[in-house]
């Protein structure tokens, strides 16, 4: 039973020990992927082509002692390949249900803006009630549930733009970018070593992973006036009327309190800062905030790709006007 922070923040200590081994830099990737687990998220990788999305999702899965499917999302494929379909049992002549890749504790959904609107919606009841539906028949999905999604932003071709409402889902954006000059170099190091991806340990079971998401629902205290904070940062976004034409939903201000209570015992703690919040108020609120054509058009430039850093200007500003609580 978990009775304290240190022994919650040692589950991400012994995570970033392993996914080091493999992963050049991004261990501020791997934190908030750790956040969205123990807060029951999602989380939505994006990033250029070759920047290690999938293999970050990968090893981070392959760690846990959890079930794990990956579904590598195409434009051909059906609602029914990703959440499972009725199958006419001749022995028995009745209609079985024969379950999907869905049903697993984590799932990587590469490039899932790949598949068409039809089949991006399938994972929708799956994300928000963790229940699959099919024909009438329901059948709840095994805790815990964690969606890892992958994303390209720079390919038009055989791609469909992810809507609002699966969008929501998801509890982070995480902007995955190009390494630095010395990250390129310890890459090129480990492919020279090893071009073969080597095992991963089991670090965490299922039970721990319950147990730690306990504890934190349980135990980590907000103050009142840091859910006020919250409350003000999202509101913010829909207040802003010149720039931004879709604001931060409730469903974001539920999603930032969770997160920050997870972030808190992380850094080893069993309350919740100020600093917290700020801190994810990017990750949470990036993909929920759309920007208007015109702001959009005045800020960008050839150093600021795909809005990142307009959105993330934009939000920081919000953020600073807001008189955070002592």
């Amino acid at each position: 039973m978990i009775t304290s922070p240190a022994e919650a923040r040692n589950l991400y200590s012994k995570l970033l020990v392993e996914f080091s081994k493999i992963i050049v830099g991004k261990s501020d990737i791997l934190k908030l992927m750790t956040v969205a687990l123990l807060s029951d998220g999602h989380i939505l990788l994006e990033g250029v082509p070759g920047v290690a999305k999938t293999l970050m999702a990968k090893v981070f899965s392959q760690s846990l002692s959890l079930s794990f499917k990956r579904i590598q999302f195409t434009p051909d494929m059906l609602p029914s390949d990703v959440v499972g379909t009725f199958v006419f049992n001749v022995k028995t002549q009745e209609f079985n249900f024969r379950r999907g890749p869905v049903f697993a504790n984590v799932i990587l959904a590469d490039e899932i803006n790949r598949a068409t609107p039809k089949t991006q919606s399938s994972l929708l009841e799956a994300m928000q009630e963790r229940q699959v539906t099919v024909e009438g028949y329901t059948e709840k999905l095994d805790q815990p549930f964690l969606v890892i999604a992958t994303q390209n932003p720079v390919e038009l071709e055989g791609t469909y733009t992810l809507p609002e409402s699966q969008l929501d889902r998801f509890m982070f954006r995480l902007i995955v970018d190009y390494p630095d000059h010395d990250e390129g170099v310890q890459i090129l190091g480990h492919a020279m070593k090893d071009p073969e991806i080597p095992d991963v340990p089991k670090i965490a079971s299922q039970h721990e992973i319950l147990e730690v998401r306990d504890y934190i629902r349980k135990s980590v205290h907000v103050e009142p006036d840091v859910i006020e904070y919250i409350v003000k940062i999202v509101e913010a976004t829909r207040l802003e009327e010149t720039k931004i034409a879709l604001g931060g939903s409730p469903k974001a201000s539920v999603h930032l309190l969770n997160a920050a209570r997870a972030f808190a015992v992380i850094e080893g703690r069993d309350y919740v800062l100020p600093d917290d919040v700020k801190q994810l108020a990017f990750p949470v609120l990036n993909h929920r905030v759309v920007l208007k054509p015109q702001y959009l058009s005045e800020s960008s430039t050839l150093d600021n790709p795909f809005q990142y850093r307009a959105l993330a200007q934009l939000i920081s500003t919000l953020i600073s006007k807001i008189e955070p609580p002592r």
